[in-house]
């Protein structure tokens, strides 16, 4: 993969490295670096690892400048068109689509693991009432690990197929049972006859004393946006699940993980914090004056929704989920509510002003996901635990890739020390007041 080299010379010592420059197969080159402290005694610079390749990868492409996702080289925009998210979910774990007999295949096994152990579902019970979704959700699947010892040898290529499948297929249960602690209502049971995102839907609205008829559309909108989230390169909780499994830990403690980074309001927790802000304007009356606050630098409010850390344009995802979105609002009836309105509106208005459109400040799938989750009726405190649901599939399908790299190494970065020299023990009684 070497396609030519870097020489980089230091002005101190007058010591020159070559740098390998390796080519994937397509997107910008990447400067192998990886013997640079060997022959220059220097380590490399990256806050927040933004311009750092930490991990060949095969499976999802992105080119934010011109606001491409590819998985597994598929364009999302026919994938969400043509495709589902159980022939999706396939896709990413063995990198490529599926016949019908291995899709029919695949969905009876994922079928087959729906249900939870009934001592890990009593977990439950042991939360408080309004414990946050996502920290039961994080702590149940990081007790997975204490019932599965038969299958979790993560050199055995089968184990780690049953764990793929275990963990695609338990998530959804797992969701609905803290949805349903969080309401105070009986766990409802999988059913299996019913597709991915409907078996989810049921458990997470039907009750014991009434039949429960799951609403198309809202399958359908579950299962685009399912496949809209379901990988994103190597963002910041998909990293954190490699750095986990790098230790060789049992790969449910590194899905954990991955729920624990999710959790965070700069990466899942987005979608929530656009409706609390449509909650803060009010009414479409005030939308002139919080974009003026969001034009001013030292106004601490933020546009939530709007722009994105990749995307220097249209996030590609969100001109899927734009038209979904108003799909959905027209057929479920949802058009007269003042915060979808008012949602409506802020779009328009921001899409024509200057000000977001000159520096690409679009609206991101965070904003129309989180309105999308609040007409199917999902509260606001499931919607990261949604995003966890769809990108578990891109957790494991990057947690299967590095582990069956046999070049595969423990984490380790590095820093730039900027404390106290070397300096030695002072006694108590002879320490100076600062």
């Amino acid at each position: 993969m070497t396609a030519k080299n870097f020489e980089l010379k230091n002005p101190n010592t007058g010591l020159t490295t070559s740098l390998p420059v390796r080519s994937g197969t397509i997107g910008p080159d990447v400067l192998d670096i990886s013997n640079i402290n060997r022959d220059q005694g220097v380590f490399s610079f990256d806050p927040a690892f933004g311009v750092t390749a930490s991990c060949e990868s095969k499976i999802t492409y992105i080119d934010g400048d011109a606001g491409i996702l590819l998985y597994r080289g598929y364009p999302v925009e026919e994938l969400a068109e043509k495709s589902s998210f159980m022939e999706v979910a396939y896709l990413l774990l063995y990198g490529e689509l599926p016949t019908v007999r291995q899709a029919q295949e695949f969905s009876a096994s994922i079928s087959r693991h729906t249900m939870i152990n009934e001592s890990l579902l009593r977990f439950f019970h042991g939360f408080h009432h309004n414990a946050h979704p996502m920290a039961m959700v994080s702590a149940v699947v990081a007790s997975m690990s204490a019932f599965y010892h038969d299958s979790t040898d993560i050199h055995d290529p089968r184990h780690r197929e049953i764990f793929a499948h275990r963990i695609v297929a338990k998530l959804p249960t797992i969701a609905a049972a803290a949805h349903k602690h969080s309401v105070g209502q009986p766990f409802v049971y999988p059913r299996n006859e019913l597709a991915y995102c409907s078996n989810m839907l049921s458990m997470f609205f039907a009750v014991p004393c009434e039949d429960y008829e799951v609403n198309p559309v809202a399958a359908k909108a579950l299962d685009l946006l399912f496949i809209l989230h379901a990988d994103h390169e190597q963002n910041a909780s998909t990293s954190t699940v490699r750095l986990a499994g790098s230790t060789g830990t049992n790969p449910y403690a590194a899905i954990s993980a991955g729920v624990a980074a999710l959790w965070g309001p700069a990466h899942g927790g987005a979608n929530e914090a656009v409706l609390a802000m449509l909650e803060q304007i009010g009414t479409v009356d005030n939308i002139p004056k919080y974009l003026a606050m969001a034009k001013d630098k030292s106004s601490h409010f933020r546009l939530m929704g709007f722009g994105h850390r990749v995307y220097k344009n249209f996030d590609p995802r969100a001109k899927i989920i734009r038209e979904i979105c108003h799909e959905v609002l027209a057929k479920l009836g949802r058009n007269d509510n003042p915060l979808f309105e008012l949602a409506l509106h802020l779009e328009e208005i921001a899409l024509k002003d200057e000000y977001f459109v000159s520096r690409k400040l679009y609206p991101n799938v965070d904003f129309y996901s989180g309105i999308i989750y609040s007409a199917l009726g999902i509260p606001r405190s499931m919607f990261t635990v949604m995003f966890a649901i769809a990108r578990t599939v891109g957790w494991v399908a990057h947690w299967l890739e590095m582990i069956a790299d046999p070049g595969m190494r423990i984490g380790r970065p590095r820093q730039l020390y900027t404390g106290a020299a070397r300096r030695d023990y002072v006694p108590a009684a002879l320490r100076k007041t600062a």
